[in-house]
C-alpha cells in the first residue's frame, strides 16, 4: 500500500515550511499562554488566565482542562516532531499532502487533549481533597508514592515497548501506512497513544514539580524529547528510573522528619 501510495503522482508534496510554521507556531502558541497564565497579565480575560493558576478544588474544571491542554500542546508537539518529518519525508515521493500532515497531527493532539482532561479531573479532585499546594504539587507523603510509580514505571516493560515505537516512525508508517486525510488521522492517534504509554507518568510528575512551574514543563519537555532519540535516550531511561525512586525514597524521608 505504501509503494503504491509512493509511486502516485496524484499526490504533490506538502509545502514543508508552510507546516512546520504552524506546527511550530502552535507550541510557541501554547508556551506563550502557559507564561500569560502563571504570570497572571493576559488580557482580555484576566480572571480566566488567573483561574488556571488555582491548585485548589475550586478550579473550574473547564479551566483546568484548558491549562492541561496547553501544557500538552507545549510539550507534547515538540516530541512529535520526528514523526512529523519522516512523515513529510515521504511527501517528496508524494505520498502525503498539506491536509494530511495537519490530520496527523491533529489526531495525535486529540489523543493527548483527552489525557489533559483526566488530567484536569485528578486536578479538581486533589485539590478537593486538600492534597495539593497552590503551585499545584501534592503534599506529604503523597508526592513520594507518585515518584515511586513513576520510577518503576521507567523500568517496565510496557514503557519500553512504547518507546521502542516512538523511537521508529518510519517503521510505524511502513506498517500502517493508507493514503488520506482520515487515515493520517487515525495513525495520528495510535502515535498519540503510544505516546501517552511512553510519557504518562513523566507528566504526572507535573503533581511533584507543580502544575503551573514553566521550569519543571521545561526541563521534562526536553527529558522526553531526548528520551525519544534512539542515540541518547537510551541512556536516559532507566537511569531517570532510578533516579526516580532514589527521589522517592529522599521525599519520604523528609515527609518522615
Amino acid at each position: 500500500m505504501l509503494r503504491a501510495a509512493l509511486s502516485s503522482s496524484a499526490l504533490t508534496a506538502p509545502p514543508r515550511a508552510v507546516i512546520w510554521i504552524g506546527f511550530y507556531g502552535a507550541v510557541g502558541f501554547g508556551w506563550l499562554a502557559l507564561f500569560w497564565a502563571v504570570q497572571g497579565q493576559a488580557e482580555p480575560a484576566p480572571g480566566f488566565w488567573a483561574s488556571l493558576c488555582i491548585g485548589a478544588g475550586e478550579a473550574r474544571l473547564g479551566a483546568l482542562w484548558a491549562m492541561w491542554g496547553l501544557m500538552a500542546a507545549a510539550m507534547m508537539l515538540p516530541t512529535f516532531a520526528p514523526a512529523l518529518a519522516t512523515f513529510l519525508d515521504l511527501g517528496h515521493a508524494g505520498a502525503t499532502r498539506i491536509r494530511d500532515a495537519a490530520a496527523l497531527t491533529g489526531g495525535y493532539l486529540g489523543v493527548w487533549l483527552g489525557a489533559a482532561l483526566a488530567g484536569a479531573v485528578a486536578q479538581q479532585a486533589l485539590g478537593s481533597l486538600g492534597l495539593l499546594s497552590e503551585g499545584g504539587s501534592l503534599r506529604g507523603g503523597f508526592a513520594a508514592v507518585l515518584l515511586l510509580g513513576a520510577g518503576l514505571y521507567q523500568l517496565s516493560p510496557a514503557k519500553a515497548a512504547c518507546l521502542a515505537k516512538c523511537r521508529m516512525p518510519l517503521t510505524f508508517f511502513m506498517g500502517r501506512w493508507r493514503p488520506g486525510a482520515a487515515h493520517a488521522a487515525r495513525m495520528g492517534a495510535e502515535l498519540g497513544v503510544v505516546c501517552l504509554g511512553c510519557c504518562w507518568a513523566l507528566m504526572a510528575l507535573g503533581f511533584v514539580g507543580g502544575t503551573m512551574n514553566l521550569l519543571w514543563m521545561g526541563a521534562a519537555t526536553l527529558f522526553m524529547i531526548f528520551e525519544k532519540l534512539p542515540d541518547i535516550g537510551r541512556w536516559l531511561t532507566r537511569p531517570s528510573g532510578w533516579a526516580l525512586i532514589v527521589a522517592a525514597g529522599v521525599q519520604a524521608l523528609v515527609t518522615a522528619l
